[in-house]
């Protein structure tokens, strides 16, 4: 990706404050057709559950495959996968294709109930303040998104393998 590329990817993007499901769901959306359209490299996703987040949806599913591709990387971080196994079919089907590119990741037991709920890439994040009410701020600053990704790094540290791509049977 070109530093062109790089930064006129976040100009498509909400910056500042968002409030509320809709808006909420809609960023996701907007993320990661940025994210396709864009070429980001690397995209890191952090909540309990992810049971807000519109993963199911078709659209959702048709920008994922579009960013995939070699040498891109998306790793997960939540306390659980229950309701992304219950909600978002597509997610799954999705993550089963795409098992080399994506990595989840379950939280520790020091995390576990603290974790952020955050959308981080390179060059643009999102971090929902507020979960019940869907708030939080969008945006480019590179302080914000450099603080964002050391806190996940700490998170990521004390966590461990989770929500595999298949599940083997005996």
């Amino acid at each position: 990706m070109t530093s062109a590329q790089a930064g006129a990817a976040p100009l498509l993007l909400h910056e500042g404050r968002f409030s509320g499901r809709s808006e909420f769901a809609e960023l996701v959306r907007q993320a990661l057709a940025a994210a396709a359209a864009h070429g980001w490299r690397e995209m890191i996703w952090c909540d309990p559950d992810f049971a807000d987040w519109p993963l199911g949806e078709r659209v959702v599913a048709q920008a994922l495959n579009d960013w995939a591709g070699s040498g891109r990387k998306l790793t997960l971080l939540a306390d659980h996968y229950d309701a992304i196994v219950r909600k978002h079919a597509r997610f799954v089907t999705w993550r089963r294709t795409w098992a080399h590119v994506v990595e989840c990741r379950k939280s520790g037991a020091a995390s576990a109930g603290h974790l952020p709920s955050v959308l981080w890439s390179p060059v643009w994040v999102f971090e929902r303040l507020d979960s019940p009410h869907c708030t939080g701020v969008a945006g480019v600053d590179l302080t914000r998104r450099s603080t964002l990704k050391e806190r996940i790094n700490e998170h990521l540290l004390a966590s461990s393998a989770g929500f595999p791509a298949t599940c083997l049977g005996l």
